[in-house]
């Protein structure tokens, strides 16, 4: 890595992940409740996915949640119960192949990527929630297991830091991101809410059926910290050369909208950072 300026821009710095602590709002005094010990108890989030049962309806029920078959079949009003969702759990996925190691000004898409993740986790943990974390290069997948506190954020913003160092050393495509979201599936549990920082072009036809598991029963979001030269291209034509062959051309500012079509059809959820900004 010593060929590789340790400039801000162009490696993740664990320092400057945890620096971004200070930017995460106090929620200490609101925590959700949680079956983790050590947690304050607040009033809980509301239903889950999982059934609990199914009984007879009883003044002060919700009547959206009347069943239609059992109501049909007793000649009764019967409403679906859930289990109570509490538990409070995110995944941050750091996407660090070659497609996100490249920036026109300042960053990398995959530093800011990074950055963008850091910032959602301080939240998370800010809120008494519990971390994990994953992330993929050109070499493999590593992840840190979840936890929860301030010591946790500091370990993600550590691997983050090292796994980018190993990514900007690395060569070819990397491993399939479907095998990386099945990993995924395993490290978030149902009802977690899963941050996934990767490229508009990083995420194949073929990835799709393993990106749909994921979302079932839990909440995914990607976020794309898209180029300057993405989000605002030269209006001048510019030359494109390779190797004897040249030619003249416009750049056109990407348009998220397909992408954002096709991510919604796997109950996913797309969020562009521009410029930087967070994404929350």
């Amino acid at each position: 890595m010593n060929a590789v300026p340790d400039a801000p821009g162009l490696r993740v710095s664990a320092e400057d992940l945890i620096s971004l602590r200070d930017a995460a709002p106090d929620r200490s005094r609101h925590r959700p409740a949680t079956r983790r010990p050590g947690a304050v108890p607040a009033k809980p989030q509301g239903a889950g996915m999982d059934l609990r049962e199914i009984r007879a309806f009883v003044e002060g029920d919700d009547a959206r949640r009347i069943d239609p078959a059992a109501t049909a079949r007793t000649g009764l009003p019967h409403i679906r119960s859930f289990h109570e969702d509490r538990d409070d759990t995110v995944l941050l996925i750091a996407d660090f192949r070659p497609a996100m190691l490249w920036g026109t000004r300042s960053d990398l898409r995959s530093v800011r990527g990074a950055r963008a993740l850091a910032r959602r986790g301080w939240q998370a943990v800010a809120r008494g929630a519990a971390v994990s974390a994953m992330a993929v290069d050109a070499h493999g997948v590593v992840s840190v297991p979840l936890a929860t506190g301030a010591a946790q954020m500091a370990r993600i913003a550590h691997m983050l830091a090292d796994l980018h160092d190993r990514a900007l050393g690395g060569r070819g495509r990397g491993p399939a991101l479907s095998g990386a979201l099945v990993r995924a599936a395993r490290l978030a549990p149902p009802g977690a809410e899963v941050l996934f920082a990767t490229g508009p072009d990083s995420v194949e036809p073929e990835d799709d059926p393993a990106l749909a598991r994921l979302a079932r029963r839990r909440r995914v979001s990607v976020l794309l910290p898209l180029d300057p030269v993405e989000t605002a291209p030269p209006g001048a034509a510019l030359p494109i050369r390779s190797g004897p062959s040249g030619r003249v051309a416009r750049l056109t500012a990407l348009d998220p909208a397909p992408l954002d079509r096709r991510m919604r059809s796997l109950n996913v959820a797309l969020q562009v950072i521009a410029h930087d900004a967070d994404p929350g």
